[in-house]
C-alpha cells in the first residue's frame, strides 16, 4: 500500500472518522426492536461462514479506511462475541498505525472473565453493553430468551476487572414496555464509573413494528431522572458525539441521552458501517450498500478500493433521521435490519 493519506468529506462536509464493523448477523437474543422471534425463528437462514469477511479481509479494509481519516473502530454484530477467535482480530487491528480506539458492542452474555482479559490483552480499549432493563422480569421479556440480568451484570464486572473502560451501558427505551425501569436503571449505576445511555426507540429496519407513540423523548427521560437526582449538562467529549451528556450534581457519575428521533444528529455523523459479508453502508437507515467483498476477492488493488471509498463517501448525503423528524413518521423506504448492519 502506498503512503497516501487523505481527509475526505461528504456532501454535507462531514468527515470520515468512525468505522463500525459487523462480525456476524447472528445473535443469541431475540429483542423485539432488533431481531423479533416471529421473523428470526429457528428456521431463519443466517449467512453461511464462507460469505463472512475473513479477519484478513477486515484488516485490509480497515487499513485502507485509516488512510481516509478513520481513527475509531467499533466491532458489532449481531452479537460479535459469537465470532470465534475475536481476540486475534482485535490484536491484528490494534497493530495498525492510525487507530486511536477499538471498542466492542455486546450484550455481555458471553463476556466471561477469561474472554474479557484476552480481549484487553489483545488491544481492545473499551466495551459498550446493551442492557434494556435492570428489573429481571422486564429484561427477560425484552431479550425473549429468558436471559437473566444477573449474568449481564457479571459480564459488566468482568469487563471492569479487565480494564475495558469506560464502560457504557445502552438501554433502548420503549414507552409502555420498559420505561418504568429508567429511574431504577439510573439508580443502579449511580456512584459507579459506568455511563448509562438511554436511547430513543428507532425505526431501524422494517421488522420491529416501530410506532412514534412508543418513542419516549429524551427530554422525558431526563426529567424523570432529574426529579430524583438533579442533573446538569456536560460538554461533549468531541464533535459528533451521539450522546448528550449529563452529570449528577452530587458527583455520583453521569448519564447520556441518544435522541435520534426527537433531536437527530445527522449533521455531525462521521460513521460508516461494514456488514459481516462486506457491504458498506453510509447510514444506519440505509436501504442498500456497496459490495466491497467482491472487490477484495476479485483481486482489486488497495489503491483501487481506496478510490472507490473516496467516491462513495464524497457522494454521501444521508440524513434519514432529520427527514423522518420533519415528516413525523418513518420515511417510506426499505431499510437494512439492525442485526445485519450493527447498531
Amino acid at each position: 500500500m502506498t503512503d497516501m493519506t487523505a481527509k475526505v468529506s461528504d456532501q454535507l462536509q462531514r468527515p470520515l472518522r468512525d468505522l463500525r464493523i459487523s462480525l456476524t448477523d447472528r445473535c443469541n437474543f431475540r429483542c423485539g426492536y432488533c431481531m423479533p422471534r416471529a421473523l428470526f425463528g429457528a428456521d431463519h437462514a443466517f449467512m453461511p461462514r464462507r460469505d463472512l469477511l475473513t479477519f484478513e479481509e477486515i484488516l485490509r479494509l480497515a487499513r485502507i479506511f485509516t488512510t481516509l481519516g478513520v481513527r475509531k473502530l467499533r466491532l458489532t454484530g449481531g452479537e460479535p462475541l459469537i465470532r470465534r477467535d475475536l481476540d486475534r482480530l482485535v490484536g491484528m487491528l490494534g497493530d495498525m498505525e492510525g487507530v486511536e480506539d477499538i471498542s466492542l458492542t455486546t450484550n455481555a452474555s458471553l463476556l466471561t472473565a477469561d474472554k474479557a482479559r484476552a480481549l484487553k490483552a489483545a488491544g481492545l480499549n473499551r466495551v459498550t453493553i446493551s442492557l434494556d432493563g435492570i428489573d429481571d422480569a422486564t429484561f427477560r421479556a425484552m431479550n425473549d430468551v429468558g436471559f437473566p440480568v444477573a449474568r449481564v451484570l457479571e459480564g459488566i464486572e468482568n469487563a471492569e476487572r479487565a480494564g475495558l473502560s469506560p464502560i457504557k451501558i445502552n438501554m433502548v427505551v420503549q414507552r409502555g414496555v420498559n420505561d418504568h425501569d429508567i429511574v431504577p436503571m439510573a439508580g443502579h449505576f449511580r456512584g459507579t464509573p459506568h455511563i448509562v445511555r438511554f436511547i430513543e426507540f428507532m425505526d431501524v429496519g422494517n421488522s420491529n413494528g416501530w410506532r412514534l407513540d412508543q418513542v419516549l423523548p429524551s427530554r422525558e427521560v431526563l426529567a424523570r431522572i432529574d426529579a430524583h437526582w438533579p442533573l446538569e449538562p456536560v460538554s461533549p467529549n468531541y464533535r459528533g458525539e451521539v450522546a448528550t451528556r449529563y452529570r449528577y450534581r452530587d458527583g455520583a457519575g453521569e448519564v447520556g441521552l441518544i435522541s435520534s428521533v426527537s433531536q437527530p444528529f445527522c449533521g455531525t455523523c462521521t460513521r460508516v458501517r461494514l456488514s459481516a459479508e462486506g457491504k458498506l453502508f453510509t447510514c444506519l437507515f440505509a436501504a442498500a450498500g456497496h459490495d466491497l467483498r467482491d472487490r477484495l476477492r476479485t483481486g482489486e488493488s488497495d489503491e483501487a478500493i481506496r478510490e472507490a471509498l473516496i467516491e462513495i463517501w464524497s457522494r454521501r448525503s444521508d440524513r434519514y433521521s432529520e427527514r423522518r423528524t420533519h415528516e413525523t413518521r418513518p420515511v417510506d423506504t426499505r431499510r437494512i435490519e439492525m442485526s445485519y448492519i450493527g447498531g
